[in-house]
Order: structure tokens, then sequence, then C-alpha cells
């Protein structure tokens, strides 16, 4: 049924989308309406129940969320701040409780007290637009955080490459340039395997909706780095032979929405060259697509589904998107970061780059730092730098005790303020210690913080967030979900055994990382903090 309308969606392409003509995200459209739903599923030949499925899945499009005036932050780092009943506080003094929405997440956890109204972010309690956030590096050159300069200059480097496509592809290679979405799968892999793809049409597509609370890296480069971003896509369709980039961003990004939008104005006014094919010059297209509030779309199949105006459900795989992705088409599929740091390969070569980590994570990473760090905000970190100094130099420490860190958003791993020492920041080290570096979002949790309550937030999130394709995450979290609101409110003790059965089940059988990932950050808990959480469990027998 999928693959049938695919096709079917795949008929009217980009300029004409599905998605957009469900979702009415395109610049200047009405919300639909259940009478426009109709009209749709007519106009694209498919059925009614495809598109109102499509339509019902995501939260903006939500009648509840059509109520509501303004919206303020749920994520994981404004709950640990402390600062969501201040925030709740202060919008009340001008909206009715039924006015105020929640979103997970606005991308401000450097600040912990944004809000969205009217379609912009705004400072709680004020109608100011958040200030300039630090951004600093330990890199001598810094690859992401140096700014793009004037346009045809920046892009004058693609013309270099040009009928070098393999040679550009070694360069990717020489660099062990990984994805940093979070899995860490090396990028020249999916750009060759796509090249490699015979097919009448190629697509790259940059998965710009990170949702995961305590990350803002991507946001921060949509915003302030766009055409960095846009370098990288370009390359990568000139090396497999893509004439189309799609960048997909989350609604909950606003200005980044706008500022990409700007940049491919720029492009196409510019009417930069960037691509042949023989004798023929070939314009490689960008299509930005604004998301409409779905924590799952930043898994990469579920975003190609949603792109197509498919109910965005994860895919089983293989086969994989470099083979068979949008409209089944191969497409080279990555994060935001991993795309903006090409320039600075093809510029710089890969072993330059490289040089800047370790053998097995090189290069460098983006980290952000939440609200309780003295110096919170973005860094550019050398692969390989102890976690130590990450927090106490960089960082500044934080502002009051802190008993852990979780790192890499809610399906991170849980490091306790003990462990710190024991780091540092790249893949092989934190999975060697039983954590995960993720997309390196670093979120404090306060001495005085219940990690009870911590976990009980963690599979609410993953409850709410969950496509329902599989039941091992449908079902699994709302039963932990259950388990852990009964213990931490009701003084009802959870059977550990049970309890132990539910995270395999969720670990070993989820289809995404999202049922799948969330045990090893409960684990941990368990695991370091058993202590303080013992009187919730029922014991373990010996």
């Amino acid at each position: 049924m999928s693959r049938n309308l695919r096709g079917l969606s795949s008929r009217r392409g980009l300029n004409d989308s599905l998605y957009e003509s469900i979702t009415g995200t395109s610049p200047g459209a009405d919300k639909p309406s259940d009478e426009r739903l109709m009209a749709v599923a007519g106009e694209f030949m498919t059925g009614h129940a495809a598109v109102l499925s499509a339509s019902s899945f995501y939260d903006f499009l939500q009648p509840s969320h059509h109520e509501k005036k303004v919206f303020m932050c749920d994520g994981t780092a404004c709950l640990t701040s402390g600062k969501s009943e201040k925030v709740r506080r202060s919008l009340r003094e001008k909206y009715a409780e039924n006015e105020i929405g929640v979103i997970t997440c606005l991308g401000h956890c450097h600040s912990n007290d944004a809000v969205l109204v009217n379609g912009e972010i705004r400072l709680c309690g004020s109608n100011d637009q958040p200030g300039t956030m630090r951004v600093s590096s330990n890199a001598d050159m810094p690859a992401l955080l140096t700014p793009t300069g004037e346009v045809r200059q920046y892009y004058s480097l693609a013309g270099r490459w040009i009928g070098l496509g393999e040679a550009a592809l070694t360069e990717l290679e020489i660099s062990g340039l990984r994805g940093r979405g979070g899995a860490g799968f090396p990028f020249h892999v999916k750009v060759r395997t796509s090249r490699d793809a015979t097919s009448d049409r190629k697509y790259v597509v940059c998965n710009g909706d990170e949702g995961d609370p305590g990350a803002f890296s991507d946001k921060w480069l949509l915003e302030e780095r766009p055409h960095a971003v846009l370098f990288g896509m370009l390359m990568t369709g000139i090396i497999t032979g893509a004439d189309t980039g799609v960048v997909y961003i989350r609604g909950e990004y606003p200005l980044a929405v706008k500022r990409v939008r700007e940049a491919v104005r720029q492009l196409e006014e510019a009417g930069i060259d960037t691509g042949k094919n023989g004798d023929a010059v070939t314009r490689f297209r960008f299509h930005v697509v604004e998301g409409s509030g779905a924590y799952i779309c930043g898994e990469e199949t579920s975003l190609l589904n949603s792109i197509e105006g498919l109910r965005p459900e994860v895919r089983t795989r293989p086969p994989f998107p470099a083979v068979y992705g949008l409209f089944g088409k191969p497409t080279v599929l990555s994060n935001v970061e991993t795309f903006a740091n090409i320039h600075y390969i093809l510029e710089e070569g890969g072993a330059a780059w490289a040089a800047m980590g370790t053998v097995k994570s090189p290069g460098t990473k983006l980290v952000s730092l939440d609200g309780a760090f003295n110096k919170p905000g973005l860094l550019e970190v050398k692969m390989g730098t102890p976690l130590r100094t990450v927090i106490d130099e960089m960082g500044g420490g934080t502002r009051y005790p802190v008993k852990a860190f979780q790192i890499g958003g809610p399906l991170g791993g849980l490091v306790p303020a003990s462990r710190i020492d024991d780091l540092t920041l790249d893949f092989e080290s934190f999975a060697m210690e039983g954590f995960l570096l993720g997309h390196a979002g670093i979120v404090s949790v306060p001495e005085d913080f219940p990690v009870i309550k911590l976990l009980e937030h963690l599979f609410e999130f993953t409850k709410k967030e969950s496509c329902g394709k599989c039941f091992p995450c449908r079902l699994g979290s709302a039963r932990g979900l259950e388990l852990l609101s009964g213990a931490a409110g009701k003084g009802e003790q959870i059977d550990s055994r049970l309890f132990d059965d539910l995270l395999e089940t969720m670990q070993l059988g989820s289809l995404c990382a999202l049922g799948g990932g969330l045990p090893l950050p409960v684990k941990n808990a368990l695991n370091y903090f058993s202590d303080e959480l013992k009187d919730y469990f029922t014991a373990k027998e010996a």
C-alpha cells in the first residue's frame, strides 16, 4: 500500500506536493479543513483515509493546537532547570490557562525561557526576540563556527570539483566524516551507495528535524550558517548525480525555516551553476519543507514518508534510503551538521579535518550546553577532548550542584557526575562506558531533581512521540509510564523483573531508536542511582 501511495505522490513531485497540500505549510497556504482534505485526496487520486491518516498525525494540525495562543517548552532541559513554573506564571498574566500550550522543544535550552507566539520565538514576558547565543571552539580552525562570507565566493569551491566526483568522494572518505545526527554512520558509504545505484532520479535530503530536547546545534547552523548546509547538499548532489535537494526543518524552528528559504533565494538569484551532465548545465534545485510537529520525523524513514505526504511512520529496513529513499529513488539522507562540514573538508582536505579528532571519531562536534552552565550555548569541540574540559573549562562549570548529565537527547545515556573524568567526547569512549554521544546536547540534572521524575518524563515523551507502528514502542512506553507514574505519585512499587522485561522488549523489538533507545538512560539510572530509586522497585531475587 505504501508503495502505491508513494507512486501517486511522486506524480506531482515537490513543487505541488501532497504533504504541503495536506498540511498547508507552503508559504501563504491556509490550514486545511476536512473539506479541503477530501479535495486533496481527489486531486492526488488517493484514498480519503490515507489523507486523513497523515493529517491527524501532526501536533500542529490538531484542533487543540489551534485553540492555543502561546506555547511554552516542556523539554527536558526546561523541566530540570526549574524555570517552567515561572514561565507559566508569567504567561498567565496575559493568557488564560486554556490558551497556553506546550511544545517539545523550542531549541532554547541555553536560556529555558522562550515561548512561541504568532509563529515567532519570544522571550517569556517580553516582545523581544532572543539575543545572540554564546558560541566558542577549542579548534584552531573551526570548521563550523567560521562565517561563510560572500555567497559567490563561498560556492566557487563547488565549481572546482565539478567533473571530479570521485576525487571529492575520496576526500570525504579520507576525512572519516560520520553522521552527526547521533548514529555516527560513515557518510562516504551513503554517498558511494547512492552514486553507484542505477536510477533515473536521485535526491539529497537534509534532516533538519532536530527534536532532541537539549540539542540546538542544527537550529543554530540553519539560522546562522545556512549556506554551509546548502553547499554540503549541493556537493553531495554533484558527486551522486542528484539534481534535487530537500531541507526538512521542524516547524518549531520558524526562524530556521525563514533563514534557509532566504539562503535558497540568494542562490537562485545569483544563478550559480551547480552541476554538469555532459555538456549541459543542470541546476541543482532546493526545496524547503516545514515540519508540522512530530518528533518521530527526525527518524530518517519517517521523514521520507512525511515529505511524500504519507503517514510518517517508520519504514522497515532494508532497503535503506541510499538505495530506496524519497519517492523510492536513491537518496543520500543525513543531518544538518554532517552536510555543514563538507565545505571545510573539500577546501582544507579530508586529512586536515580528520586530524582535529581521533582515529575512529575524526573532526569536530557541536555540543549544546543547557542553561545550568555558567557559559551556556554552543561549542565546536575537537573529538577526543576530555569531557571534564568541555564541562568545567569550556562550559565554565554549572551554576548549581548537578548529579548527572543526560547527553545525546532523551534517548541518550545518563552520565553521573562521578563518571565525567572517565569519558572523552567521541563515539567510542561513550559507547565503551555504556553511554551514547548522540547529538551531544548536554542536559544537567540538579542534585535535588528526583531521578524517578526524570524517568517518568522520558517515558511520557516516548509515549507522546511514538509513531505507533510497532507494539514494543507504542505499548511499552505507555506501560512504562503507567508503572513510573504509579510509583512516583501513588507510592506503588514496580516489579523489578517485570520492568526489566519491559526494557528488554523495547530495546530488542522496536523498529527504530525511539523505543529501542529509551532503555539506555533508564538502565543507567537504575545502575548509578539505585539507592535513590530502591524504594520505588521491588527487590530483585538473588
